[in-house]
């Protein structure tokens, strides 16, 4: 065991990736989401993890001090803060240096390790404390519309059952124009009340891609938009949730949604209004912003409502950032029985 420490902490220092630069995933076994770390196409289960890891190490109740630092859903975890993500990036690296020895059978095996075969991803944030949804936000978007820049951000909720990538869109009946928006969502990481924005980007997790699908009828009929945002499966997230320290500018990411094969949304996050920093000063002026927190923050010009070309049955819609990952998600009709 002492070798087997010895060789861990050197990795440790000659590696210059570790969790910072990991990208987190909810995935689902066998009918259990539970938190994991995404390398090279496989599913590392971070809280079995980082139980072998103090095994190894020689620490009592490891089973326990697992379920503490490290518990098995994102939002517990996020709530752990620095010392949830210390304690996940020791384990994600022991797993690594495992798997270079040659121990991935028996990582599998003991369900630390995951196989693409044998797992499905989650939305990486599937019960989040509050998701909130900032409307009009790119400038070109702004065009194609009304004109009129904001003076402040439009804050919203989102309700109803969130998805993950691959998972359908589902189109209630009484929702005739259903519309995609391509959009960057951010994770808060930390409890943030009276943010100053030069501290904003202090507080935020990591970065997502995000769907903000939107029932266009009612959401026009009101000025209150919560029900146009909500309908079931209209919240679509993922497929990973990448930690801040791998996205150094979020105001400087290419964006892209396509239906099939055809560009329909095609921008950059520079041409945001009211940037993340903007957006977590602004609102935790009033609301206190909990770990685990989502934030989508608008999307760009190109929307259907502009195009006059709202979601089809057995249309698959695309949404990719740069450096964030690809949603896909197939629309289809609810069926009611």
């Amino acid at each position: 065991m002492q070798m087997r420490l010895a060789i861990f902490t050197f990795i440790c220092l000659i590696i210059s990736t570790n969790l910072s630069a990991t990208k987190l995933v909810t995935y689902n076994y066998r009918g259990e989401d539970r938190l994991g770390a995404w390398l090279d196409g496989e599913v590392i289960d971070l809280n079995r993890a980082y139980k072998l890891f103090l095994k190894d190490n020689g620490k009592p109740r490891a089973q326990a001090r697992a379920d503490a630092f490290v518990p098995p859903r994102m939002v517990e975890f996020l709530s752990g803060e620095k010392d949830s993500l210390q304690a996940a990036m020791e384990a994600f690296q022991f797993i690594k240096e495992l798997i270079l020895q040659g121990e991935r059978a028996i990582l599998i095996r003991d369900g630390i390790l995951f196989p693409e075969s044998e797992f499905r991803l989650r939305a990486p944030v599937p019960e989040p404390p509050n998701l909130l949804a900032i409307g009009g936000n790119y400038r070109a978007h702004i065009l194609e519309g009304d004109g009129k820049i904001p003076e402040y951000p439009t804050v919203f909720s989102k309700h109803g059952l969130i998805i993950g990538t691959q998972e359908p869109i589902l189109i209630p009946e009484a929702v005739k124009e259903p519309d995609y928006e391509a959009e960057l969502a951010f994770v808060i990481g930390r409890r943030a009340r009276r943010v100053k924005k030069k501290e904003a980007l202090d507080y935020v997790a990591g970065y997502m891609v995000f769907n903000d699908v939107s029932a266009r009828v009612f959401q026009d009929r009101v000025s209150q938009w919560t029900l146009g945002k909500s309908a079931d499966t209209f919240s679509v997230m993922g497929p990973f949730l990448v930690l801040k320290d791998e996205i150094p500018d979020p105001q400087k990411l290419k964006i892209i949604a396509k239906i099939g094969e055809k560009v329909v949304q095609d921008s950059n996050t520079e041409d945001m209004i009211f940037s993340v920093a903007d957006i977590v000063a602004y609102i935790s002026q009033i609301m206190t912003l909990e770990p685990g927190t989502v934030i989508a923050t608008g999307t760009p010009s190109g929307v259907g409502a502009a195009r006059k070309r709202f979601l089809l049955p057995n249309d698959v819609v695309t949404v990719e950032i740069e450096n964030l990952g690809t949603l896909v998600n197939t629309v289809t009709k609810e069926t009611y029985q």
